[in-house]
């Protein structure tokens, strides 16, 4: 039995060939440029983030979104890439980007009220092409606002940016273009790093006598890859669906 199975699917394979690449293979991945994110980490967890797709960036508050973003940015920015930010509710802070490496000089910033602000402008700036990146910040918008964004809002979003070299990246706190998105990666606080103000070989003990004398370094954060419809160009191995990794972050962009 198993060999007539292998000999019908070879037989189908063959002549679907051209047409259909791995009719049996439900996991094949779109063949995509992939960048930096600017995190090693996040690098190796994921291959990068995708040209001419939508990348969801999801957590709850303090999570760890808006530091993803800012090294995005600081990435494309530092290879000369024009990118621009839509802001959804006035939150960015453009002096801690810049302290992060985002060349401010290369980033328009889109400043918005609410989210029929945010998604207009992320349409119009789809249609004027020549960004490397686009990222739409929603995460400081109500999760019942942004999950009554239509569908068809997230395909518009997707066919624009389709064939083009550019990054369309949403954050917000759950994930919401459903199979429009290209990468789905949730991300959530797991631990802080504190240093001493006294001696490095005495912080440790010095922490645990006078906690309120310690420096808050940084954070842990956990990264999961919840959907990812693609495969880097290069043929770079990748982490699978569900696969989890750790990385730090500063907290001048904690958030």
């Amino acid at each position: 039995m198993s060999g007539n199975l292998a000999a019908l699917r070879l037989q189908v394979e063959t002549a679907l060939a051209g047409r259909v690449t791995a009719p049996f293979s439900y996991r094949d991945r779109k063949l995509v440029e992939m960048v930096s994110a600017g995190i090693p980490e996040i690098d190796a967890l994921t291959g990068g983030l995708p040209r001419g797709g939508v990348t969801e960036i999801c957590g709850s508050p303090c999570s760890g979104r808006t530091s993803l973003l800012v090294s995005a940015l600081a990435s494309r920015t530092a290879q000369a890439e024009v990118c621009a930010l839509v802001d959804g509710r006035d939150a960015f802070d453009p002096h801690a980007a810049a302290a992060a490496g985002v060349e401010l000089k290369r980033l328009l910033w889109v400043r918005c009220r609410n989210i029929e602000q945010a998604l207009r402008s992320t349409d119009l700036l789809l249609q004027s092409g020549g960004f490397g990146m686009i990222a739409v910040d929603l995460s400081d918008i109500l999760p019942a606002t942004v999950r009554h964004v239509p569908l068809n809002a997230w395909f518009r979003f997707r066919r624009a940016v389709e064939d083009t070299p550019t990054i369309l990246m949403l954050l917000e706190q759950e994930p919401n273009a459903k199979t429009c998105a290209s990468l789905v990666l949730r991300v959530g606080f797991e631990g802080t790093r504190w240093v001493g103000t006294a001696s490095e070989n005495r912080a440790g003990d010095f922490c645990a006598a006078n906690s309120s004398a310690c420096l808050l370094e940084g954070a842990g954060v956990r990264a999961e890859v919840v959907r990812s419809s693609v495969q880097p160009v290069d043929g770079r191995e990748v982490t699978a669906e569900g696969g989890e990794g750790d990385f730090t972050f500063e907290i001048s962009n904690f958030k």
